[in-house]
């Protein structure tokens, strides 16, 4: 199936009221994984390829990401190729030359007046290609390790931001928080629904591993719509490979105990998309 852009399927989720799972690849072998699963779930699939991932695969792009696009055009449902959390103008300009067909540029980090402008230059030059540009407003912690419950999005801010950036997808801090390995965040609803109703463009939601699956359909029916998921799959995956080990101490083969983690990865993105379509 030829590439489609995540501006299209995201506004079909938000207008349907279902969230759109988006989850990141880590190796080759994850983006075919996301695409059967999504199959499995008869659901669109956002396959993302954050900045953190090139700079493990060497601090190349194009070698995962070719792949990965392969991957996405050999699917049987709809897939986007995302370039995640993305801070590195250069790099974004590398993913839309080799055929992203999504962004995410994150200037969360820099005064207001420095994300904008940086941000309208990406705008610029992505929708030009035709790719899609999600932005950040509000800064979602956890990257540095801390959880950062306090820090909220103003949903008038958001609103201004969208409409001086042209950005086609937002994320908002509204509570959850990256690398979270216990899914207690708590969200805050009222928050998400006053945002919603703000910002003309879907939310997304960044940290969803931390979240539990009734405050994950709570988030999609206030209004989240893009939900992205990475450090509760690495717990998945990385607790079934050590179960193998354990019940297979001779084991040498890679092939055979990250397919014993692929396989319940696979099993969770299915349900979770099941359940974001709920």
């Amino acid at each position: 199936m030829p590439l489609i852009d995540l501006t299209t399927v995201a506004a079909a989720s938000r207008e349907a009221g279902k969230g759109l799972g988006a989850f990141n690849v880590v190796q080759l072998e994850t983006a075919q994984v996301l695409v059967d699963a999504a199959a499995a779930a008869a659901r669109p699939v956002v396959l993302q390829v954050s900045q953190n991932a090139v700079k493990y695969h060497g601090g190349h792009l194009a070698p995962i990401g070719r792949a990965t696009i392969e991957v996405a055009k050999a699917a049987e449902i709809e897939a986007i190729v995302h370039l995640d959390h993305a801070d590195d103008v250069e790099l974004i300009r590398e993913a839309v030359d080799l055929g992203f067909t999504s962004v995410m540029y994150d200037g969360s980090h820099l005064p207001f007046e420095q994300n904008l402008a940086t941000t309208i230059e990406v705008v610029e030059f992505c929708h030009a290609a035709g790719v899609t540009v999600e932005a950040e407003l509000g800064e979602v912690g956890g990257k540095d390790g801390v959880h950062a419950p306090g820090v909220r999005t103003d949903p008038d801010d958001a609103a201004d931001f969208v409409a001086k950036t042209g950005v086609d997808l937002l994320a908002v801090a509204v509570g959850s928080s990256h690398a979270m390995t216990e899914r207690s965040a708590d969200l805050d609803l009222e928050l998400i629904e006053r945002m919603a109703a703000t910002v003309p463009v879907p939310l997304v939601l960044h940290g969803s591993s931390g979240v539990s699956d009734a405050g994950m359909v709570a988030a999609i029916r206030a209004g989240m719509t893009k939900i992205n998921v990475s450090t509760h799959l690495n717990v998945q995956f990385t607790a079934a490979v050590r179960e193998y080990l354990t019940a297979n101490p001779d084991a040498v083969d890679p092939r055979k105990y990250v397919a014993a983690g692929n396989q319940v990865v696979r099993a969770e993105v299915e349900r979770l998309l099941g359940l974001y379509a709920a």
